[in-house]
C-alpha cells in the first residue's frame, strides 16, 4: 500500500433514532470492496437513541449523566471529569457530547459500538453486495498533548491492531514490541475530511491493505484489542 484515497461522503442529511445507516449510506456514494466506511459515533448514537435531554439553560446539567455513565471516576479539575466508561474508555465527561445535537439534547456513546459497526457493515454487504471494513470514531484528547483527534472507539471488518513483533525493520533488526494501532490512523485520518462542523459525518477510505481486512462472520473487538488493561498501564 502506497497511496490511500479518502473522501468525505456528503448529503447524508439529519440522522434521527431507528435510521437505516447502512441504507443512507449506501444511497449517499458508491462504495468499492475493501473500502474502510468511517462513521462519526455521533449519527450512530442518534440512530440508536443512546440520547438524553439536559437542560439548556444549565451548562453543567449533564454532569449528573457523566456520573452515571462513567465506572469510575480518574481525575476532576474545575467542571472537566476523566473518567473509565464501561466501555474502557478513558475520556472527559465519559464521552458524552453537546456538541451537533439539538439544544437541550446530550449524546452518550453507543451501547456496543463493536456491534454498532457491526450492523453497519452487515447492512452494507446487504443492501450494497459489498464488503467493506466499518469504524465508529468518537474525537478524544490524549495525555501529555495538546489538541484532539479522532480514535476508534468499534470496527468490523478490519483489524484493530497489527502486530509488528517478530518481523524486522529497515535495518534486518526484530521489532519486539511494535504494534500499530490501524483503526484509530484510519479514523484520525478520516476527520481530516469530516471535521467537526461541517456536517460530514461519514467518510470513505480508499486502498487500505487487503491483508487488514478479516473475512464475513469474524468478529475482531477494539474494545478487547485497543484498550490497554490497567494491569498494563504504568499511569493508573
Amino acid at each position: 500500500m502506497s497511496r490511500l484515497e479518502i473522501f468525505g461522503v456528503e448529503d447524508i442529511g439529519e440522522i434521527g433514532r431507528a435510521a437505516d445507516l447502512a441504507q443512507i449510506i449506501c444511497d449517499a456514494v458508491e462504495l468499492h470492496r475493501n473500502d474502510v466506511v468511517v462513521v462519526t459515533q455521533k449519527i450512530v448514537s442518534k440512530a440508536e437513541g443512546a440520547m438524553v435531554e439536559v437542560d439548556p439553560s444549565d451548562p453543567l446539567s449533564h454532569k449528573p449523566i457523566v456520573e452515571r455513565e462513567s465506572r469510575r471516576i480518574l481525575r476532576r479539575r474545575g467542571d472537566l471529569i476523566i473518567s473509565e466508561t464501561k466501555h474502557g474508555f478513558v475520556c472527559a465527561n465519559a464521552g458524552i457530547d453537546l456538541s451537533n445535537v439539538d439544544r437541550g439534547w446530550a449524546a452518550l456513546l453507543p451501547d456496543d459500538p463493536d456491534r454498532s459497526a457491526r450492523r453497519i457493515r452487515d447492512g452494507i454487504r446487504g443492501k450494497g453486495g459489498v464488503e467493506v471494513g466499518v469504524i465508529v470514531s468518537d474525537t478524544f484528547g490524549r495525555p501529555w498533548r495538546r489538541g484532539v483527534t479522532d480514535v476508534a472507539i468499534g470496527a468490523a471488518g478490519i483489524i484493530p491492531v497489527l502486530d509488528l513483533r517478530g518481523t524486522e525493520d529497515s535495518y534486518g533488526r526484530e521489532l519486539m514490541v511494535t504494534e500499530v494501532c490501524i483503526v484509530d490512523e484510519l479514523a484520525g485520518a478520516a476527520d481530516l475530511v469530516m471535521g467537526k462542523a461541517t456536517g460530514v459525518p461519514v467518510a470513505v477510505i480508499r486502498g487500505v491493505d487487503d491483508a487488514w481486512f478479516v473475512p464475513s462472520g469474524t468478529q475482531s473487538g477494539v474494545i478487547t484489542d485497543v484498550v490497554r488493561s490497567p494491569s498494563d498501564d504504568l499511569f493508573r
